[in-house]
């Protein structure tokens, strides 16, 4: 996967969250996104994932520009797999159900299709007896492995994810990252915000350290981790890695 990014701004009422981000990253499979909280790392992946515009700037993927018209983001938005933080399940739906309507609705599956497909990835994930639970009856571990699984089920061009272990205990936090790991082992294209520091060294072949919503220093994720060359984050590592 390559990854251009020119001159991105984003403001919101008037407080600039991304002020001119340059970056080019090319053949990369893991992509982390780290750096300080309020940095601009969530936002940057929201317009990677076409939820929101930037002011001015572009963004190429593969060497294509993100689509600027609504049409044109809204079949982007269908080709890639995002999970967020917060799960985003329907919770009116089961399990099974949460990861059925995007592909009747969106992708075009017939209802039997969907389901045998959902049922499989309910197996593959460790969830095959909780397909018949809505979100509140299962745990938040269980709650983002189902929005990992319906992400994938649209066979996704790459999966975005925004900080998805942030709401769970460290036990459910390994849960879920070794199912990211996994995906990532079988070659997946895979951008993540994280501020778990472990899991981002061990699983990115490429690193965007982003504070104040700027670009502070990019490229392969041991050269940044092991051998940074900025001073704030060689201070923000050795903070943040002292335990």
């Amino acid at each position: 996967m390559q990854l251009e990014l020119i001159d991105i701004h984003k403001s919101y009422g008037g407080q600039s969250a991304l002020n001119g981000v340059n970056a080019t990253l090319r053949e990369f499979h893991a992509l982390a996104l780290v750096g300080p909280s309020g940095g601009g790392k969530s936002t940057l992946l929201r317009i990677i994932a076409g939820l929101e515009v930037p002011d001015c700037g572009t963004v190429y993927i593969n060497g294509d520009p993100l689509p600027s018209g609504e049409d044109g983001l809204r079949r982007h938005r269908c080709s890639i797999g995002t999970v967020f933080q917060s799960f985003n399940l329907f919770p009116h739906l089961t399990a099974l159900e949460n990861i059925v309507l995007p592909l009747e609705r969106v992708h075009g599956y017939g209802r039997t299709e969907a389901e045998s497909y959902a049922d499989q990835l309910l197996q593959r994930f460790q969830l095959q007896s909780h397909g018949h639970k809505r979100p509140a009856q299962l745990s938040g571990g269980q709650q983002q492995r189902v929005a990992i699984a319906r992400a994938v089920a649209i066979k996704p061009r790459f999966l975005l994810f925004d900080e998805p272990t942030s709401a769970l205990d460290p036990e459910m936090t390994s849960e879920v990252l070794d199912f990211i790991a996994e995906l990532r082992s079988e070659g997946r294209d895979l951008i993540i915000v994280t501020h778990n520091m472990g899991f981002a060294r061990q699983m990115a072949d490429q690193c965007l350290f982003l504070a104040n919503g700027q670009v502070v220093e990019s490229g392969p994720a041991t050269d940044i981790f092991e051998k940074p060359r900025e001073l704030l984050v060689q201070k923000f590592f050795a903070k943040v890695l002292r335990y």
